[in-house]
């Protein structure tokens, strides 16, 4: 596992099972956004600013299958070049590549 799915997967359990989120010398209030009130987290990593997203249930993708299903599924996205990054499931992070 590399330090950074280390590090998302540490963010992504705290997004699901707290208020604040801590990376590195960061705390971060954990907000609710969108008509879901679904958790979200915008925070400084390795130079790039990302966002941690609780997945939407209500979405028809594996993602949201997943979260129907109970897991805790959080999306990670660069803010500064609008795409997804990474995944955690239930606290298990894994970047995206391509």
């Amino acid at each position: 596992m590399s330090e950074a799915e280390s590090v998302l997967g540490s963010v992504a359990t705290q997004l699901m099972n707290g208020e604040q989120v801590a990376v590195g010398d960061q705390k971060i209030r954990v907000q609710r956004v969108g008509r879901g009130r679904l958790r979200m987290v915008q925070f400084k990593f390795d130079g790039r600013t990302l966002e941690a997203i609780e997945q939407n249930p209500d979405k028809p993708s594996h993602w949201g299958k997943l979260a129907r299903e109970k897991h805790q599924v959080v999306q990670f996205r660069d803010v500064d070049a609008h795409r997804y990054v990474a995944v955690a499931v239930d606290g298990k992070a894994r970047e995206y590549t391509g």
